[in-house]
């Protein structure tokens, strides 16, 4: 299995979370995204011909969308069918309503990351305004979740790949502008992710102090 990756690219830190909760072994094959713009280089684009990481590939199998990868990881590699419940026609149906969820993320919090960090040209004041709207969402649903004893964006008592897909650009969503101060229901979500069997850091997040510990 090979991940065609950028360290510090939130969806491509979405899929080696995954990997890693899954305790599956994989290549990495680095990409010069920034500022070498490889993922638009001839031999990446006949691999995605969007121009976009990740891409994975697992056998002959080339995938491409941080989401499709997760749903496809979690579906042939996850025994238990937690982290992508296809038993369960409720949870099923949550996962998907969040993972677009996540997209909406990736199109706000994460353009304002990608103006802050990588000076690309955007209306970062819209995109911010469109991160705090979705993270109100979040942190209510968080909230109303916890009210019922539940940790998790979807229903149960494992995490989903829901949780996985909106993480990372929530999680690195200060180096955009875009603060997390209010939203203390989400700041509780994201230290419990940390503090998961085979959580992995990258540059940007940092661990809890009892996950340091």
């Amino acid at each position: 299995m090979k991940l065609y990756d950028y360290e510090l690219s939130g969806n491509c830190y979405k899929i080696r979370l995954m990997l890693n909760f899954l305790g599956r072994e994989y290549e990495t094959r680095p990409v010069d995204f920034y500022p070498g713009r490889e993922h638009k280089s001839p031999e990446l684009m006949k691999l995605n011909p969007l121009g976009q990481l990740p891409i994975l590939e697992d056998g002959d199998l080339v995938l491409r969308d941080a989401q499709a990868i997760l749903t496809y990881l979690a579906h042939k590699y996850d025994p238990s069918g937690q982290w992508y419940p296809v038993s369960d026609p409720d949870r099923l149906g949550q996962v998907a309503q969040w993972l677009a969820f996540a997209d909406g993320i990736t199109a706000t919090a994460s353009s304002a990351r990608l103006h802050d960090t990588l000076f690309y040209e955007l209306d970062v004041e819209a995109a911010r305004a469109g991160a705090h709207r979705l993270f109100r969402v979040l942190d209510e649903h968080l909230w109303f979740a916890e009210q019922e004893g539940q940790d998790w964006i979807c229903s149960g008592d494992h995490p989903t790949i829901a949780d996985l897909a909106c993480f990372p650009y929530v999680i690195l969503s200060e180096e955009g502008g875009v603060s997390r101060q209010d939203y203390p229901a989400i700041r509780r979500w994201c230290d419990r992710i940390k503090r998961l069997p085979g959580f992995v850091l990258m540059s940007g997040v940092f661990p809890t102090s009892q996950s340091a510990a």
